[in-house]
């Protein structure tokens, strides 16, 4: 890889999934513009870390509820491996039954993209036979949660037993801080605040477990972020990530009048998500092409920090 520059790596491994703003034709020559560009040599794929599946609760979303066209379509943009997690897990009450279903979807119509997180809401009861089938039943590398819909506070002991016992069995945990926007959540539904301060005592007390702060860059910002960053080891995703430039911004490569020096994330801490189909896949791939990124930057976003913390914990 330290043989080419940004402009040969761009196109050797993102042209063809920028290809999908042109007329057929003019995609079909950009693909192939990029294979001859570097003959012989095969561009990194992406990993997104944040997918998920079946339908979302309070309107139709395009590829939601339809698995194989969402695969087709993360592939088309050069993911090689996603994160699934299940709209299911928002407000259904019999967890058990939403991660065997999440694990068999992805087995059947994932076509070996889709990675399972299934879910475990440690305020109801049983919730470690749950934990204990996602891991040892479906051999789910981790777990995503949801507070705000599965009413988890961070400041709750059972939220605490359930970073230690997920730590324990080397499992990722995942927290998704937002779905979407609270000014246009249903009317009839109430999601509970996130509570930062609170969040970052428990990661304190359980600095063995990995965690990843999902669709966190909207709710947890400035000096927020800064204290999630100095005090544990969280990782982002940049899948809420808004404004021109913003990954570098983020990274501290640009930071115009010093707006968002308080919200620096390091490098290493920050991971491809998409929140698809929520949102269109093209929006986070296309943050890698208008960021002054250099190719380092850009590869380790794409797939070397998620799968540096994917790898197992040793004597996990």
């Amino acid at each position: 890889m330290h043989s080419i520059d940004r402009r040969s790596f761009v196109k050797g491994s993102l042209l063809a999934a920028a290809a999908f703003s042109l007329p057929a034709t003019l995609a079909a020559q950009a693909s192939a513009s990029a294979a001859k560009s570097k003959p012989g040599a095969k561009g990194p794929g992406i990993i997104d870390t944040d997918v998920m599946l079946f339908d979302w609760p309070y309107r139709r979303l395009k590829y939601g509820g339809n698995t194989r066209a969402l695969v087709a379509k993360l592939r088309q943009h050069g993911i090689t491996q996603a994160w699934a997690g299940s709209y299911d897990a928002l407000l259904h009450k019999n967890i058990n039954a939403v991660n065997a279903r999440l694990a068999e979807e992805c087995r059947r119509n994932g076509e070996g993209l889709l990675l399972p997180f299934g879910t475990v809401n440690p305020v109801w009861p049983d919730w470690e036979e749950d934990l204990r089938r996602c891991h040892e039943v479906h051999k789910m590398p981790g777990i995503r949660i949801f507070p705000g819909y599965q009413y988890v506070n961070m400041g709750a002991p059972q939220f605490m037993q359930l970073l230690e016992a997920a730590g324990r069995r080397g499992m990722i945990v995942q927290i998704a801080v937002d779905m979407e926007d609270p000014r246009v959540h249903h009317p009839s539904f109430s999601a509970m605040s996130f509570d930062t301060d609170a969040l970052v005592v428990a990661l304190k007390a359980a600095p063995q477990t990995k965690v990843q702060l999902v669709h966190a860059t909207n709710e947890i910002t400035g000096t927020k972020r800064t204290k999630v960053v100095k005090e544990t080891a969280a990782v982002f995703d940049i899948g809420r990530l808004e404004g021109d430039g913003i990954l570098a911004q983020v990274l501290g490569v640009e930071q115009p009048l010093g707006s968002l020096a308080e919200g620096r994330v390091p490098l290493e801490r920050l991971l491809f998500g998409s929140h698809a189909p929520f949102f269109p896949v093209a929006t986070s791939v296309l943050r890698l092409f208008e960021s002054p990124l250099t190719l380092p930057q850009m590869q380790a976003i794409m797939e070397d920090n998620a799968r540096r913390f994917l790898a197992p914990v040793k004597n996990a």
